[in-house]
């Protein structure tokens, strides 16, 4: 098979990598892949299922990085976590899973405190509904405006500040930061 007949495929060039392709994606993975590593793990809660759903969005994107590299790469990226942790719900629901988590393994490092804010967020985030959680992350992790958010997730706009306002009131009421005297405070300065 020769260049012609590998970008037929839509796998674009394969054996010399005239467009730079490889090269390209691999900077884009190395600049943007921890981001959203912990935007998957932010939307979905859970370190491992967000290892899986980054991999997932990645190999999606590179079977069409010829196409989407110019335009907005990681807004493509971003959907496609997004995309495929709704379709991981919805096939999820209806079906049996373990209650029982396996402990986490102690790490050899110690930073117990940025640990304990971590853990507490994300507790907290595991507090909200599916929607709440994915307008919060996208919103404060990602600093998607609203309107970016209903796009991404195709909502109308009025839903999306609904369901940040809900959201953001149900964090502030959870007895965990109020125990702490904290605020929370997710708006960036």
């Amino acid at each position: 098979m020769n260049d012609d007949d590998s970008s037929a495929t839509g796998l674009g060039p394969t054996a010399r990598d005239p467009e730079g392709v490889d090269a390209d994606f691999t900077a884009f993975v190395a600049a943007q892949g921890a981001r959203l590593l912990r935007l998957a793990e932010l939307i979905c809660g859970d370190p491992h299922r967000a290892a899986d759903l980054t991999q997932t969005a990645l190999e999606r994107a590179y079977l069409r990085w010829h196409r989407i590299r110019s335009d907005d790469p990681l807004a493509y990226v971003r959907r496609i976590i997004v995309n495929s942790y709704r379709d991981w719900w919805r096939l999820r629901r209806g079906r049996e899973w373990s209650t029982d988590a396996v402990p986490e393994r102690a790490q050899a490092w110690d930073v117990a405190d940025r640990q304990a804010q971590q853990d507490l967020m994300q507790a907290a985030l595991r507090k909200l509904s599916r929607r709440e959680r994915q307008v919060v992350v996208l919103r404060y992790y990602a600093d998607l405006s609203e309107a970016a958010i209903a796009a991404e997730l195709r909502i109308a706009p009025g839903t999306v500040k609904s369901s940040l306002s809900r959201a953001l009131g149900r964090l502030r009421a959870l007895p965990e930061f109020a125990e702490r005297g904290e605020r929370v405070e997710l708006e960036r300065g």
